[in-house]
C-alpha cells in the first residue's frame, strides 16, 4: 500500500477527472491519475468522431434552462460559463468556432488535438497517470483499492476526487461500478436512466425495410406540451438523433410524441391546400403537391393515420401537424449518449461527500441531466473545476487545524 499524505488521487480520465486535475496541479498540489482503460479521454474521443461539439453560444441564462438541476448547477456553470471552456482550450493551443445552429466546435473538429495537448500540459505540471487501473473500493483499512495487469494495488491520498462518469457506453470506460462500492459506504445513489437516447418504435416490415437510415427534417417534436424543432432518423429499431434526444427526458416521463411534419404551414393553410379537389391524382401526389409531403414523412403519415383520417382533409392536416408517434420504451442504458441519476445531491456537502470527508465527486456521476448541444461536456468541465477547487480548500482547511 501507498501512504503519501501529501498526494491527491483523481480517479477517473475523462474531461472531468483531468480538469480537477489540471485546477490542483495549478495549486501547486500533487496529482495522481487512475484510469481503468488503457488511455484517458476514451468516451471524449468518441464524442468528437464526428465533430467535437465542445459547448454552445447561446446567451447564458437560456443555457441555464438547458439542465434540469439548474439551480444546483448554476454556481459550477456561472464560474465556467461557455466563453471560459472556449478561453481554456484556446490556451492549449485549440481555437473554436460557432456553427449555424450555434454551437462550438473546435476548428479542427475533432477532439483529438485537444486532448493530446492537454495530457501534455498536465504531465509538464507534474501529474503522474495509471492506466488500466479499475477502482474497486476501499479496502478494510480505509485506503483506495485497485485491479491492475500486476494485481490489487492500495493506496492512501490525501484527497481524492471521483469522477467515474455514467454508465452509458460502458466498452469505453463508464460502467457505473462505482455505484456499489458507493452504496456501502452509506452514500445515495440514484438508479441510473438513459438519457439523449434512442426510442424504439414497432414499424411495420414495409416501413422499417424501406426508410431505416433515413433524416426526418423538418420537424418538430411535441412531448406533454413542450415543442422543440429539428430533425431526427429512423432508426432500424424506432428513432434517433439531435430532436428524439432534445426530447428524451421527457418521452422518459410521457412516452407520447407528436410530428408536426410540415412546422413551417400553419394548420389552417394545410387544411385548405389539402380540401382542394384531387381529381385522378393519386393519395401520394396530392399529399406531396398540397402539402410538401413525400418520402418518409409520407410513410410515416401512412404508417400511423388510419384510413378514415387520411380520407378526410381537415383530419388529415391535423394528423400531419400532430403525428402520435407510438413508442415502446427507450434503448438500453448502455447505448444511451448520456446518463441520468447517480450520486444523490443530499449525499454531497458541495461536492464532497458527507460520508467521506475529503472524497470528491464531479461529472456525469453525479445527479443531473442536460441535452447534446455541448451542454453535457461544458457540466463535465465545470463540476471538474469546482471539485478541484473545492479539495484545494479543503487541503487548507485540513492543514490549519
Amino acid at each position: 500500500m501507498t501512504d503519501d499524505t501529501s498526494m491527491i488521487a483523481i480517479v477517473g480520465g475523462g474531461p472531468a477527472g483531468l480538469m480537477a486535475a489540471e485546477t490542483l496541479l495549478s495549486a501547486g498540489l500533487p496529482v495522481q491519475i487512475y484510469e481503468r482503460m488503457p488511455s484517458a479521454g476514451r468516451k471524449f474521443l468518441m464524442a468528437g468522431k464526428s465533430g467535437l461539439n465542445l459547448t454552445h453560444s447561446e446567451p447564458h441564462v437560456t443555457f441555464l434552462g438547458r439542465y434540469d438541476a439548474v439551480d444546483w448547477l448554476r454556481p459550477f456553470l456561472d464560474e465556467f460559463p461557455p466563453q471560459a471552456l472556449r478561453d481554456w482550450a484556446a490556451g492549449l493551443g485549440v481555437e473554436t468556432f460557432v456553427g449555424s445552429s450555434g454551437r462550438v466546435f473546435p476548428t479542427e473538429m475533432k477532439a483529438a488535438p485537444l486532448l493530446r495537448a492537454w495530457i501534455r500540459r498536465l504531465r509538464a505540471q507534474g501529474a503522474v497517470f495509471h492506466m488500466r487501473h479499475r477502482w474497486d473500493g476501499w479496502d478494510d483499512a480505509g485506503a483506495l483499492r485497485f485491479e491492475t495487469p500486476a494485481g490489487p494495488v492500495s493506496i492512501r491520498p490525501k484527497a481524492t476526487v471521483l469522477a467515474l462518469g455514467g454508465g452509458s457506453w460502458p466498452q469505453l470506460g463508464s460502467d457505473a461500478a462505482w455505484i456499489g462500492p458507493l452504496q456501502s459506504r452509506g452514500v445515495d445513489c440514484t438508479p441510473l436512466r438513459p438519457s439523449n437516447c434512442g426510442f424504439e418504435v414497432a414499424w411495420s416490415p414495409h416501413f422499417r425495410q424501406r426508410f431505416a437510415g433515413q433524416p426526418v427534417k423538418p420537424v418538430a417534436l411535441s412531448v406533454d406540451g413542450q415543442r422543440v424543432r429539428g430533425e431526427f432518423v429512423i432508426a432500424d429499431y424506432g428513432i434517433e438523433g439531435s430532436g428524439v434526444y432534445a426530447q428524451s427526458a421527457a418521452l422518459l416521463r410521457d412516452p407520447v410524441l407528436r410530428l408536426d411534419l410540415a412546422p413551417d404551414t400553419p394548420l389552417e393553410t394545410l387544411r385548405q391546400a389539402l380540401g382542394r379537389p384531387r381529381g385522378s391524382q393519386s393519395f401520394s401526389n396530392h399529399l406531396r403537391k398540397a402539402a410538401g409531403i413525400d418520402g418518409v414523412k409520407a410513410g410515416l403519415v401512412h404508417e400511423f393515420l388510419p384510413p378514415a383520417d387520411k380520407a378526410d382533409a381537415a383530419r388529415l392536416a391535423d394528423g400531419i401537424k400532430a403525428l402520435p408517434v407510438p413508442i415502446l420504451r427507450p434503448r438500453p442504458l448502455a447505448e444511451a449518449i448520456s446518463t441520468a441519476g447517480g450520486i444523490a445531491r443530499p449525499a454531497l456537502d458541495g461536492l464532497m461527500l458527507r460520508a467521506l470527508p475529503g472524497t470528491f465527486c464531479a461529472g456525469e456521476m453525479l445527479d443531473w441531466d442536460a441535452p447534446t448541444g455541448g451542454y453535457l461536456l461544458t457540466a463535465c468541465f465545470a463540476l471538474g473545476r469546482a471539485a478541484g477547487l473545492e479539495a484545494v480548500k479543503w487541503l487548507a482547511s485540513q492543514r490549519e487545524q
